[in-house]
């Protein structure tokens, strides 16, 4: 069975119209009006005993028409300062420092090692990866003794410097974990 919900009556809560009450009227605020009274003329009390309790400026003893200025009077200037002994000592002084001699052999490159995986695939996709980044890598195989692994390395490396540069790149473009070692001549 259907309800009519638009033909209903409201209820009597509903029905009656409320009246508005009227506004009150607003008093005047005399303890608002007695405060301001009161700190203006208290303000007005402080000008007045201030007035003319302030010192008379001295006058200048230059500008005076009487007495010119003489160059006994003027202030004297402060000698130079005399030169430090330390240095005339830094000056004269030699430093010899010992520099030990680098071998003539060159130190072993550096190689670093990003990931390591058990398929061709996985490994192909992180070498992808590197690439955005704008690096080269390469993919070594490796048959061991736990059966073979496929890695993704980048490198040689003259130095530990050039390859640190190079994993800062890749922690920018959030591949992390790659660790840098001695170059296998494998």
């Amino acid at each position: 069975m259907a309800k009519d919900y638009v033909s209903r009556s409201k209820p009597a809560k509903r029905r009656a119209k409320k009246t508005k009450a009227a506004p009150k009227a607003k008093r005047f605020p005399l303890g608002l009006a007695l405060v301001v009274v009161a700190a203006v003329s208290g303000f007005a009390f402080l000008l007045y005993n201030i007035q003319g309790s302030a010192p008379e400026p001295a006058p200048l003893p230059s500008m005076s028409a009487e007495r010119p200025l003489k160059p006994a009077d003027s202030p004297a200037l402060p000698e130079p300062p005399e030169e430090r002994r330390y240095v005339k000592e830094l000056e004269e002084k030699s430093v010899e420092v010992e520099v030990a001699e680098q071998s003539s052999e060159p130190s072993r490159p550096y190689q670093m090692q990003c990931a390591s995986f058990r398929s061709r695939d996985r490994a192909e996709e992180s070498k992808a990866l590197i690439a955005f980044a704008g690096l080269e890598s390469d993919i070594k195989h490796t048959d061991g003794s736990n059966g073979s692994w496929y890695r993704v390395v980048l490198g040689p490396y003259p130095s530990k410097r050039d390859a640190e540069r190079d994993r800062h790149a890749l922690q920018r473009a959030n591949i992390n974990g790659c660790q840098i070692w001695h170059w296998n001549w494998d």
